[in-house]
């Protein structure tokens, strides 16, 4: 189709007002389908560009910053299609929960208004019904715009237009937190601004060194030859932080728990499984095939990094009580598996690393939507308060402990052949270099899944599993509108999980061409 790419991309943004007049109008209902159909559309244009092989677009745009251009590849491809089947099912979920939410926020509103006048406020259904609509608007605005920039940011053909999407990502993900987060939601959004602002402005400094070098900011022109080695190196690891804070990876993660754990639970489920593995993508684009033997300096580096990313995310994660907390945590360990994967300068290694970004982004979402249901059903997040749901809720139980399984690695969910394969590219090259430093963190690497299989456990168990306690005798299975998108997304990761050439067929001839294989 003609311009698929520039639909899907820009389709969400043109058409993000009319979410907010729908909401604003008539209701959150005519709001959530409008958002949902733009993204069905949208969505069925990135698969089908994805089946047809590698498509480009390009655009005239200003001779400041070259052409305007969108390349769906054996790399972006995956990352697409997660990104907008996430957004596509994740509008479904939000309608339940962020209307719960709107109900919460003006109840606290009307409290706050009574308690300064003096009087009691009576709330009225028709104030009520305004405000909900009125917010609701708003949210699918800003949801839609914010899954535009992701999928901008992973089509890019050109370092300024990639800096450009990475940056309008930000906008609507700092005003959803900021706006219907929990706890200081307004503190927790200025920091998920600040902290991902800078690593873009540190981002930007390395585009810069590399596009002045060469005089193009093209990826079709960038040529490491062509760039003085003093020059390359300062620009990859500039590359390599700025994307590092997207990632959320060790001396980085600060920001991480803060914004997951209070972001309405739909935007937790698309900001950890989606946008930051982002960083991931970019560190592919942008270090792995455009400056290959400065990675290749690198890499052992990066595999370090991720080692250590791995073990204090899982660590931390064992510790925690919140349970949209521990999520965040399991996150950042979780991100370190893609950076270890990089790290091992093989093409299995890096093609399991891509894997584990599709593998975690089914798996969190459905964690996270697991979460979601809790908090609105039971009206808690804290696991020491929780147990024995399971009878209470069998999808949304049924459902977690299947993403639980992806997140793990176990067969035959999708999370056993991301980390199959990126632990045999690591072993592969330790074996290959006769490396010693690479063996033990081949092995420490899989200490790691062991912290990941105990938090994982440790969680399900305390939440599902052991006596009902009194208060949680009359709970409920959330909503269709809730457990369907969880049941869809583990439909999906047991079919990966035995069928895993439906990406590994586009990943792996990338993967190959990138390393000279």
């Amino acid at each position: 189709m003609e311009y698929a790419l520039l639909q899907a991309v820009f389709l969400p943004l043109l058409l993000s007002p009319v979410a907010y007049i729908l909401g604003r109008k008539v209701g959150p209902t005519p709001a959530m389908w409008f958002t949902f159909a733009v993204l069905l559309y949208t969505t069925i244009l990135v698969i089908n560009a994805a089946l047809s092989g590698t498509v480009e677009e390009h655009y005239p745009w200003t001779e400041q910053f070259g052409e305007f251009g969108f390349l769906m590849d054996g790399l972006a491809s995956p990352f697409a299609i997660i990104i907008y089947v996430l957004s596509l099912i994740l509008a479904l979920y939000s309608k339940p929960y962020m209307i719960h939410k709107f109900h919460e926020q003006y109840e606290e509103e009307q409290k706050i208004n009574s308690s300064g006048s003096g009087q009691t406020s009576v709330v009225e259904s028709s104030s009520l019904s305004n405000y909900v609509n009125a917010k609701s608007g708003l949210y699918f605005a800003l949801y839609l715009v914010f899954a535009m920039g992701m999928l901008g940011t992973v089509l890019a053909t050109n370092l300024i237009e990639f800096y450009i999407f990475f940056e309008v990502m930000l906008i609507p993900g700092f005003f959803l937190v900021a706006l219907w987060g929990d706890g200081p939601r307004r503190k927790i959004g200025l920091m998920f601004l600040f902290w991902t602002h800078a690593g873009a402005v540190v981002l930007l400094l390395g585009f810069l060194m590399i596009g002045l070098s060469i005089g193009s900011f093209d990826f079709a022109d960038i040529k490491e030859s062509e760039i003085p080695p003093d020059i390359v190196m300062i620009s990859a690891v500039a590359i390599a932080v700025g994307l590092g804070v997207k990632l959320a990876v060790f001396m980085f993660h600060v920001w991480l728990p803060y914004v997951h754990g209070s972001a309405p639970t739909p935007i937790s489920a698309l900001l950890s499984p989606a946008m930051i593995g982002i960083g991931a993508y970019g560190i592919f684009r942008l270090i792995v095939e455009f400056l290959p033997a400065t990675f290749a300096e690198l890499s052992i580096w990066f595999h370090i990094w991720g080692l250590v990313t791995m073990i204090y995310g899982g660590a931390m994660a064992l510790m925690q009580d919140d349970l949209k907390r521990l999520l965040a945590y399991s996150s950042i360990s979780q991100m370190g598996y893609l950076l270890f994967g990089i790290g091992s300068f093989s093409v299995m290694g890096l093609a399991g690393a891509e894997m584990m970004y599709i593998t975690h982004g089914i798996g969190k979402g459905i964690l996270f939507m697991m979460a979601g249901i809790i908090i609105v059903k039971v009206g808690t997040r804290s696991i020491s308060k929780l147990g024995g749901l399971a009878g209470k809720m069998p999808i949304t139980a049924t459902c977690a402990v299947i993403g639980a399984l992806t997140i793990m690695g176990v067969p035959p969910t999708s999370g056993f052949m991301g980390e199959w394969i990126l632990f045999y590219g690591a072993l592969e090259t330790a074996i290959e270099e006769g490396s010693t430093l690479r063996a033990v963190t081949f092995g420490l690497g899989l200490v790691a899944t062991a912290l990941t299989m105990a938090y994982m456990l440790w969680m399900l168990k305390r939440v599902f599993f052991g006596k009902t306690p009194e208060h949680l005798e009359k709970v409920k299975e959330g909503s269709w509108y809730m457990t369907a998108p969880m049941m869809v997304l583990a439909g999906f990761t047991i079919v990966i999980g035995i069928y895993p050439d439906i990406f590994l067929e586009t990943i792996m001839p990338y993967m190959n061409g990138v390393l000279g294989v």
